[in-house]
């Protein structure tokens, strides 16, 4: 197609020549825009989620299905600078400038293509930032504990199941437990080292296990009077899954749905026997397969954002240039909430 007209020739973007380390993160500043597809939208990226799921692509635990090299990224806010063939604005509520925030891919640079109906415009009330950092983690949030879990809302506090999430000082973790505290289940949450612990009992968590120097499977069964917990949110992955096995209760489900650690061996499922487990390795994108779902959900999430039911913390804004910085610090477990990029 002709080129579109006020747009820059390049852009800056990082990309993935080889999978690997962070140090495989190549920043650069001449990159070509992406080339506008029919139903596609152009969207100048200002701020970029960093999620768990991009260490995988770029270590190689995930295959990235255009090979190498190849653009990660999952999720970015910013504004739309342009329409593709067959795109009506008004059909999706947008125009030339419109905050959005979308769910997509290559986002890991300065403007990337997005199919237009995946393009959310960003409330008035809600700011880019809070955006930026709540869309995939607190969809995610929303729909695990909702639909993997069967969490329902109860009629009073703590009246709800015992649950338990790993993790829980983390970007996912922390809107995790606010959901669930939200709907009045009795939630344990679990961190590695007195700041991550007392930040997760600021967000109103009664129960918090130290991995680092408690026992989690005798804390859990003095917790819960010997039962065990009724769901498990696990995203750490292989270090925790035996223990999960050991404090789920009776007739119990464990919601595995990330790789923090490294992979989950294979199950033999007849270890799930015994106690009647449910397991699940569900991924958001299932639950927002549709039109009415990614809406249902979208509203949720930003009217629980709007009333201040779900707050987000993010744990630093990196420069584009410092994404290895980034990556290095997520996986070392060194940060509590959100990491975005700037562009």
């Amino acid at each position: 197609m002709a080129p579109i007209p006020k747009l820059p020739k390049s852009m800056a973007g990082v990309q993935i020549p080889k999978t690997g380390d962070s140090s495989v993160l190549t920043y650069s500043s001449d990159l070509p825009l992406p080339n506008l597809q029919p139903g596609e939208v152009l969207v100048k990226n200002s701020l970029i989620g960093i999620n768990f799921i991009d260490t995988y692509f770029r270590t190689g635990l995930y295959k990235s299905p255009s090979g190498t090299p190849f653009i990660t990224g999952k999720e970015a806010a910013g504004t739309v600078a342009a329409f593709g063939p067959d795109v009506n604005p008004s059909s999706y509520n947008l125009k030339e400038g419109t905050r959005v925030v979308y769910l997509g891919d290559k986002t890991y640079a300065e403007y990337t293509a997005v199919p237009a109906d995946k393009v959310i415009p960003i409330p008035e009330d809600i700011s880019t930032e809070t955006a930026a950092a709540s869309l995939l983690q607190g969809l995610t949030a929303l729909t695990l504990v909702k639909e993997a879990g069967g969490v329902k809302q109860q009629l009073g506090i703590s009246e709800g199941p015992w649950t338990l999430v790993h993790a829980a000082a983390g970007g996912t973790g922390s809107l995790m437990v606010q959901v669930l505290l939200s709907l009045g289940a009795k939630v344990i949450g679990t961190a590695g080292g007195p700041e991550k612990c007392e930040l997760v009992k600021g967000l109103g968590v009664q129960w918090v296990i130290d991995n680092k120097s408690e026992d989690l499977v005798e804390k859990v069964k003095e917790i819960t009077g010997g039962k065990g917990v009724d769901v498990i949110f696990d995203g750490v992955g292989k270090a925790t899954f035996e223990q999960d096995l050991e404090i789920i209760a009776r007739k119990g489900t464990i919601v595995s749905f990330g790789n923090a650690s490294g992979a989950v061996p294979p199950v033999d499922i007849l270890r799930l026997g015994a106690k009647n487990i449910k397991l699940c390795r569900p991924m958001l994108f299932g639950y927002i397969a549709t039109k009415e779902e990614k809406e249902q959900y979208t509203t949720e999430l930003f009217e629980l954002l709007r009333t201040g039911k779900l707050n987000i913390k993010i744990h630093e804004i990196y420069p584009l240039k410092e994404v290895a910085r980034a990556h290095d610090d997520l996986e070392g477990r060194k940060t509590t909430g959100k990491l975005l990029l700037k562009v």
